[in-house]
């Protein structure tokens, strides 16, 4: 383990990005949020008609009032919908909080390492790593790292050990660890890309639970548990095959968890987050091209970290997805095949990684498999 502490770092400014560039249907949707679709906006105008004398009869003036009234109802309707769903949130106080994170070396993970480490809570980074490998681990306060590779049962548990010794018990469980992506052709994976990438993600999560779970529902205040998955897992992709597999797997396993919680129970004291994103800019990604910047924007790590933190926060259970489409994945699953068929053409999801591997990718060989990748180079965060 290894204390990470912050020295002066020189950053190298990005690129700008054109205007129209920022522009895409989540933000349109996050304006009209906080505009026209907010009740307080829509009784702002209530009360400004009222203030013109409108009459009760006139047609702006029911109109508007019929708006607020039904805006009113659907955000009270949301509220009770999630009281009912996940209960009374649990109460949190973050320079409390002993976190865990998995895959916390680099992208999201360690974004969210930073914000804890900054507010004073106990920050525990597990990594397969050399800490002198994580880049940006200068920027980081107050955070512990352990190098460890959580799909290895034995290595976890002896690092949970120490976690428990130098920390506490964690009282927050973040499951950011992915393996990188292969992008070629199911007929083409190599039993070793496909058991690494199962290990990593979705054994390692089993692991990971069942190692650190039984303390956290020892505690007093219970505990938060966040499994970061893809909606990939649901739309799945061509040349994606062992990772979509992997995150719909993933998502199963905590609803799964979710399920045998509010059995058991414990879901008063455990809550649950599962995050499923669309691709973020992250390494894991890296040459990939989003079909369409306006319609499936790429999700910057930063608004992912602010929503999960902000869930925890909170003391919520329930689900983040982003960008906007991500909302529509379960709507995607009732269309008939050949809409289906259709909207796969259009957005281009089943050829976007073959564009950005263009040129590599492997010809399969059955009569023997291919080295493995090392790894530091497979287990990398989303």
């Amino acid at each position: 383990m290894r204390k990470i502490t912050t020295t002066p770092r020189i950053l190298k400014p990005q690129a700008a990005k054109k205007w129209y560039q920022h522009l895409t249907i989540d933000l349109l949707i996050k304006v009209l949020n906080q505009t026209f679709l907010h009740p307080f906006i829509a009784w702002i105008i209530v009360l400004c008609l009222r203030a013109q004398v409108t009459p009760i009869d006139h047609p702006a003036w029911i109109i508007a009032l019929g708006y607020a009234i039904f805006l009113t109802l659907w955000t009270a309707a949301g509220m009770l919908n999630r009281r009912i769903a996940y209960g009374l949130p649990r109460e949190v106080e973050p320079s409390h909080e002993i976190i865990v994170i998995t895959g916390g070396g680099s992208g999201l993970g360690q974004l969210i390492a930073q914000i804890y480490g900054m507010r004073g809570a106990g920050v525990a980074v597990l990594d397969v790593k050399e800490v002198s490998e994580v880049e940006g681990w200068d920027e980081l306060s107050g955070v512990d790292y352990y190098q460890c590779d959580v799909s290895d049962r034995k290595a976890l548990e002896m690092t949970a050990k120490r976690i428990e010794n130098d920390l506490g018990k964690p009282t927050v469980l973040i499951n950011c660890a992915a393996a990188g992506i292969h992008g070629v052709p199911l007929l083409s994976l190599t039993p070793e890309a496909m058991k690494k990438t199962i290990q990593t993600n979705l054994f390692a999560p089993f692991h990971v639970l069942q190692v650190f779970l039984p303390g956290m529902m020892e505690t007093d205040n219970g505990g938060v548990v966040v499994n970061v998955s893809s909606v990939l897992g649901q739309l799945t992709a061509a040349g994606l095959s062992d990772y979509s597999a992997s995150k719909a797997g993933l998502s199963a396993m905590h609803r799964s968890l979710e399920a045998e919680l509010r059995a058991s129970g414990h879901d008063d004291k455990i809550k649950t987050l599962l995050v499923e994103t669309g691709q973020l800019s992250t390494p894991l990604f890296d040459g990939i091209q989003t079909p369409s910047q306006f319609f499936a924007p790429v999700v910057e790590p930063i608004q992912v970290a602010y929503d999960i933190v902000s869930a925890i926060d909170n003391g919520d259970n329930g689900l983040i997805r982003m960008p906007a489409f991500a909302k529509l994945v379960n709507w995607y699953a009732v269309l008939p095949a050949s809409i289906q068929r259709l909207a796969r053409y259009v957005s281009g999801i089943d050829s976007a990684v073959a564009k950005a591997y263009s040129g590599q990718i492997p010809v399969p060989d059955y009569s023997s498999s291919s080295e493995s990748e090392s790894e530091a180079e497979v287990l990398r965060t989303k």
